[in-house]
């Protein structure tokens, strides 16, 4: 996949300030805030960075946590690296394509994965599956 690079500025045109804090700035949207954690809509998740597709409506469960969370992402879709901002590490993940970050991924969600992809809504795009078929 070919990376999508921007500078700060370019983003700063194309986003929100709080979609500029959380997928650039690895920051993170309070729990219950984005209208995507109750949505139950089929489609898919898409970055809001770049559009690419990251979590198909089947994979989405309520964690209870207040963030839009899957048990799986879409094969190729997400990066992972270590994160010790909390001092125990985590792992975040980040778009393949353009980089930006989208939240952290647990070993504490359901059957098939067993994992819990916790996502800032504001980083996610919500595509319903009619509409992600004609784009």
């Amino acid at each position: 996949m070919e990376k999508l690079t921007k500078s700060d500025s370019e983003w700063r045109e194309l986003l929100s300030a709080d979609e500029f804090h959380v997928l650039r700035k690895e920051g993170t949207e309070h729990p219950f805030s984005s209208n995507l954690n109750k949505n139950e809509a089929d489609g898919v998740y898409k970055c809001r960075g770049c559009g690419l597709a990251l979590f198909d409506s089947s994979t989405k469960f309520d964690s209870g946590t207040g963030w839009p969370s899957f048990h799986t992402a879409i094969e190729g879709s997400l990066e992972t690296r270590t994160d010790f901002k909390l001092i125990l590490p985590r792992t975040e993940y980040h778009c393949a394509r353009c980089g930006g970050h989208h939240g952290h991924v647990f070993k504490d969600g359901p059957k098939p994965t067993g994992k819990r992809y916790c996502s800032n809504g504001v980083a996610l795009v919500f595509k319903p599956r009619q509409q992600s078929r004609d784009e």
